[in-house]
């Protein structure tokens, strides 16, 4: 192993192991909320009510899925009349997200980490071609027209920084990657046919890669298992599988094992709906010679 790969090893797995500490926290904070909100007789509903959260938000807390705001825990002690416990967790819980913020500033730089030393990526994408997929034209198009508009530099920057994890498609050993993409997205020419059509030219070449495998999900389906919307699968070197999903600018990388579970049966169900792979090629070459 190189001095680089080591560093990237390095900081994957310190990248995973501060999230799981954090989840680890959310989850022992969620068993003490848990047991006082039981103790007191209350259900999920009943608190929801009086502090004003809804009762998916109180259950998503017991779980641990939800890391649980100061506000939220002053209130729960006062309820649940927890003698300050749930106070006392207020700075522990703090510093553990004010640590991810110093180490991560930007939402997605703690996926990007992992995503260095994947050994499997599985993407299911909705709206658009999964960025490790996309071409440098696609991928400029895509950030120039965001709104609000982004500046030139950081336009620049964004555009440099996704070509640059592309890397990984084609080292040795490169993970396994397998991506669906919706077929609207491949009909829908973002940033003009003729960076589309480069685009639609990448994925046939990206399809024919020993190492990844494209299918593409037809429009005419009556059964859809990814209707809950996009989202990643993605195997770090040495650790157990995690899920990612984000939506406008924020994200959630999960390391729940029973959530990424039912990522996991959900995606092996998307991939059983899609095209083969084989058809998914020759649709991608339909496509470019309808133009």
């Amino acid at each position: 192993m190189t001095v680089s790969e080591q560093v990237v090893s390095a900081e994957a797995e310190e990248a995973y192991d501060e999230v799981e500490q954090l989840n680890g926290l959310n989850r022992a904070v969620g068993k003490q909320v848990r047991l006082l909100r039981e103790r007191a007789g209350l259900t999920q509903q009943e608190v929801g009510d009086r502090l004003g959260y809804g009762p998916d938000l109180i259950s998503a807390l017991e779980r641990g899925v939800r890391t649980p705001q100061r506000e939220f825990l002053e209130a729960a002690d006062e309820l649940l009349d927890a003698g300050g416990l749930l106070k006392a967790l207020i700075e522990d819980v703090e510093r553990a997200k004010a640590k991810a913020r110093v180490r991560h500033p930007a939402w997605f730089k703690d996926y990007a980490r992992l995503e260095k030393s994947a050994v499997e990526i599985n993407f299911y994408n909705n709206h658009d071609v999964p960025g490790l997929l996309q071409t440098e034209l696609r991928a400029h198009a895509l950030y120039a027209m965001r709104k609000p508009l982004l500046d030139p530099e950081t336009i620049e920057q964004r555009v440099a920084s996704r070509v640059d994890r592309q890397t990984i498609l084609t080292r040795w050993p490169g993970p396994m990657v397998t991506a669906v993409v919706e077929e609207a997205v491949l009909r829908r020419p973002l940033g003009g046919w003729e960076v589309h059509s480069q685009q639609l030219r990448h994925l046939l070449a990206l399809g024919r890669l020993r190492n990844v495998e494209l299918q593409v999900m037809p429009t005419e389906r009556s059964e859809h298992a990814g209707m809950g919307g996009p989202f990643v699968l993605l195997t770090p070197k040495g650790k157990p599988q995690v899920g990612y999903t984000e939506a406008q600018s924020s994200s959630t990388l999960i390391t729940v094992p029973e959530e990424v579970r039912i990522l996991a049966a959900r995606y092996g169900s998307i991939r059983a709906q899609a095209l083969t792979m084989q058809e998914s090629l020759a649709l991608i070459e339909t496509l470019l010679g309808e133009r």
